[in-house]
């Protein structure tokens, strides 16, 4: 059977392109697809400035729901400081570091920020936190008075000198550097303990709200010890923590202990993979099949042949599927290859848009390989059979007659099913009419494409139908051309569709899926351009946060109305969903009552000035999806693990713009990594002197920013998922366009026996390419009416839903690009291989046929 399939494959090599590059470039995407979420499941970050810790004890900054994947917490969460002194206790441990981290950040002689390196909002640590670094050598001594400090060694600064700092939000003062700190993420200021302790609240007197806790406790262990001394201490720190929900982490794991925004990358590339997994095995399995379906009808003869010799329906099949799988197989290797090397360039645009971590490494493992060889051999065999289904059914005789022409009526329950699933996709489309999020956007384009598998089950009759018509209302006299190309709709309606069915696809692919990312990021910037009342933001990067005092200085500028500070975060919402607990992750807005004269929420119950307190606000429709109205309590996680349960004290109808829900200033304290205000939203009455008030303000004050709330016409405000979906869009079409063409131009190439014909019988070469060129505009018109109309409902409900009118929101030059490639396609893939098809002697060409 192996022999005969490939001696059947040597002879079609032009039609199996077009199913060799389906596989390619399928597989390719698939494994994109898995490496991404491999690496979210296992990639691990380097340990950076905990290289020397050996073990190290940290709280665990992820939630865990029930039966579902864990939810990474972006907040720092504290240990309870007096665990240090009981861990450094133990039996083989050397040196017990409590690390803490707060902003910090040098100022130079021209009064700018100047972070010290890495992130500036926990660049401030103890003295102590320098025995964590993995080979530190330092220049100088230790800092121990209140006014000194150690700095990395590339900071600038060389021992000796003094420099400005800006340390948690307080004004800049003077401190002498008394070393310099060479070591790989050494990069940051360096305190003597106590007053690192005293600047960042973590003194075990104070009174703030993360008194007497650090970030994390590393250890370092007796290297005289013996082997499995590291192994002994990780177990006897585990005994000590049990019970209180710590973690102990060693070797790799480090990493994460670093940052707790690792944590929140890899749990993106897990949601990037699954949604994008979705759509690639969708058009992946759909490109594959139809490349296929056009492959075997091009050898419906020679299967009807061998039905004729005495071959079993069964060996037809098999012999079809083995064919098909050769070929997979030769194209399965370089697409794996390739497929490895997109996640490479996939994952360097997410770490260029800030969504990763440049640090975060891909995992490289073979089970993406092998979830793409066991994916798509299971696709090939299963079109192919299906594609050899009815040649194999048939009885030898009619087999053979049926062989050079289409069956008369396409398949009943095929094009039923199809139109089944087309209205399943209408139905679909009113999600977004009933939920006003980016989960409801998202059912747009799976909509979308469901409606074009649709098509291409019900296409053969459609097809035909539409044929028959057309030649009904032909004119006595038309051009030959012309009703030989409307006879063939007719006759082949079976082969049209196949060509039009992947071309419609396409359309629908990009119009759906560009719209809706367009759509949804003008619904979000009309909310927030709307609810924001503020003319200009002021903010300090630098510096990790706002420094105390700014608001007080803002609001005594002349021509400022109000000012209000705001904060960002992330809560895990628990709520219960058809009787079951259920949680989500969403993002939260931190505000304080002040906050009613600089935005608009667009409160249509309760009020944000009792935003005081354990209270929250929440959008109309989580309030509507969530059973958490007016005066009703709800479970939420803060970003740091942090369990509270808030009074619902006002709902809104801007949460694309705002988010989900709002914080009080007072439940979130003590619960962010730095406890700063990240930006203060200013109102000012509209004049010039006020504007410059506040930029003379930014400019006397170190690190202070001032911008415009207005968002940015040219899109540079988008958030990196806009990008990234945008950068898959191109991708995808890409594959669909390069496999649509290798199916057209195998389509062309296999009439060629059809084109020897017609010139045998007096046909000129010239009436046949007008005859192939008025087709492949019969195929370029309906696939951009069928595209257009498959799209045209769930794009008019995600307008009505999203903006208010029935239509979409999205570049003008999009419809005519997306007209203009199609036709182009069509043309191309016919003109040429029928050309070439035209330089060959009729004789000879019915003679290789």
């Amino acid at each position: 059977m192996l022999h005969l399939a490939l001696r059947m494959a040597a002879h079609r090599v032009t039609a199996l392109l077009a199913v060799a590059c389906a596989v390619l470039g399928g597989a390719a995407l698939i494994t994109t697809t898995g490496v991404l979420a491999e690496s979210g499941l296992r990639s691990q970050l380097p340990p950076g400035r905990l290289g020397g810790a050996d073990v190290v004890v940290a709280a665990d900054q992820e939630f865990h729901p029930s039966g579902d994947l864990p939810v990474a917490l972006p907040e720092r969460a504290t240990v309870p400081g007096r665990l240090v002194e009981r861990l450094a206790a133990l039996p083989g441990v050397t040196d017990a570091v409590g690390d803490i981290g707060f902003p910090a950040a040098l100022v130079d002689g021209r009064g700018p920020a100047v972070p010290p390196g890495g992130d500036p909002r926990t660049a401030g640590h103890g003295w102590s936190s320098t025995k964590l670094l993995a080979d530190a050598r330092v220049t100088g001594r230790a800092p121990s008075g209140a006014h000194e400090v150690a700095v990395g060694a590339g900071a600038g600064p060389a021992v000796g000198e003094t420099v400005e700092v800006v340390a948690n939000g307080r004004p800049a003062a003077s401190y002498r550097v008394t070393a310099l700190v060479d070591a790989p993420d050494a990069d940051g200021v360096y305190f003597a303990d106590a007053t690192a302790a005293g600047l960042a609240g973590r003194d075990a007197g104070g009174a703030g709200p993360r008194a007497g806790t650090v970030d994390l406790v590393g250890l370092r262990v007796d290297e005289g010890a013996g082997d499995g001394a590291g192994v002994r201490v990780a177990d006897a720190v585990r005994a000590e923590v049990a019970g209180t929900g710590l973690k102990v982490v060693t070797g790799a794991d480090r990493g994460d202990a670093v940052a707790p925004g690792a944590g929140s990358a890899r749990s993106l590339l897990i949601l990037l993979a699954g949604s994008l997994g979705g759509i690639v095995l969708l058009i992946t399995g759909f490109v594959v099949a139809g490349a296929l379906g056009v492959t075997i009808a091009g050898q419906r003869r020679d299967l009807a042949l061998m039905r004729a010799v005495g071959a079993t329906p069964r060996q037809i099949r098999r012999l079809a599927a083995a064919q098909s799988t050769v070929v997979a197989a030769v194209a399965l290797v370089p697409g794996v290859a390739a497929g490895y090397l997109l996640a490479g360039r996939f994952r360097e645009l997410l770490a260029d848009r800030g969504v990763l971590p440049s640090e975060l490494p891909l995992t490289v493992g073979p089970l993406p390989a092998l979830a793409t060889l066991l994916l798509v051999v299971a696709a090939v065999q299963l079109s192919a059979r299906c594609a050899a289904w009815r040649t194999s059914r048939m009885p030898a005789t009619e087999a053979v007659a049926e062989s050079r022409s289409e069956p008369r009526t396409p398949s009943r329950t095929r094009t039923g099913a199809g139109l089944l699933l087309m209205l399943g996709a209408c139905a679909l489309s009113a999600v977004p009419l009933l939920s006003r999020t980016a989960l409801g956007a998202s059912v747009t384009s799976i909509a979308g494409i469901l409606a074009a598998i649709g098509l291409a089950m019900a296409g053969p009759a459609l097809v035909r139908g539409a044929g028959e018509a057309a030649v009904r209302r032909l004119r006595p006299g038309v051009a030959a051309p012309t009703w030989l190309a409307l006879a063939n709709v007719r006759a082949y309606a079976l082969r049209l569709s196949g060509v039009v069915s992947p071309l419609a696809m396409g359309v629908v692919f990009v119009l759906t899926y560009t719209l809706t990312q367009t759509t949804v990021l003008a619904a979000t910037s009309d909310d927030t351009r709307t609810g924001t009342l503020a003319q200009y933001e002021l903010t300090a990067p630098a510096l990790g946060g706002l420094p105390d005092g700014t608001l007080t200085a803002v609001r005594e500028v002349p021509g400022v109305r109000a000012a209000a500070a705001a904060q960002s975060t992330t809560v895990v919402w628990e709520y219960e969903e058809l009787g079951e607990p259920a949680a989500e992750s969403a993002p939260a807005t931190i505000l304080g009552p002040d906050a009613r004269d600089v935005v608009d929420l667009g409160v249509t119950d309760g009020g944000l000035d009792r935003l005081t307190g354990a209270t929250v606000a929440v959008s109309a429709e989580a309030a509507r999806t969530r059973g958490a109205g007016l005066g009703e309590r709800i479970r939420l996680v803060l970003g740091d693990g942090a369990r509270v349960d808030a009074r619902v004290v006002a709902v809104y109808d801007r949460g694309l713009g705002f988010g989900p829900v709002v914080l009080s200033r007072e439940l979130a304290a003590g619960h962010t990594t730095t406890g700063l205000d990240q930006r203060a939203l200013v109102r000012t009455d509209g004049t010039s002197a006020a504007e410059a008030g506040l930029n003379a303000l930014a400019a006397d004050r170190t690190g202070l920013a001032v911008a415009g709330t207005a968002p940015d016409a040219a899109g540079a405000d988008a958030p990196p998922e806009v990008w990234i979906n945008l950068a898959l869009v191109v991708v995808l079409l890409g594959y669909l366009l390069l496999s649509i063409a290798n199916k057209l131009v195998a389509a062309t190439a296999q009439r060629r026996t059809e084109i020897a014909a017609l010139r045998l019988v007096g046909t000129t070469p010239r009436q046949i390419l007008a005859m192939m060129r008025r087709e492949a505009a019969v195929v370029a018109a309906a696939a951009l009416a069928a595209g257009l109309a498959l799209s045209a409902v769930p794009l008019a409900l995600l307008g009505q839903g999203f903006l208010g009118h029935p239509w979409p929101a999205g570049p003008a030059w999009l419809l005519p690009a997306v007209a203009a490639t199609v036709v182009a396609t069509a043309y191309l893939t016919v003109e040429l291989p029928t050309r070439h098809a035209l330089r060959t002697p009729p004789a000879d060409g019915l003679r290789a046929a």
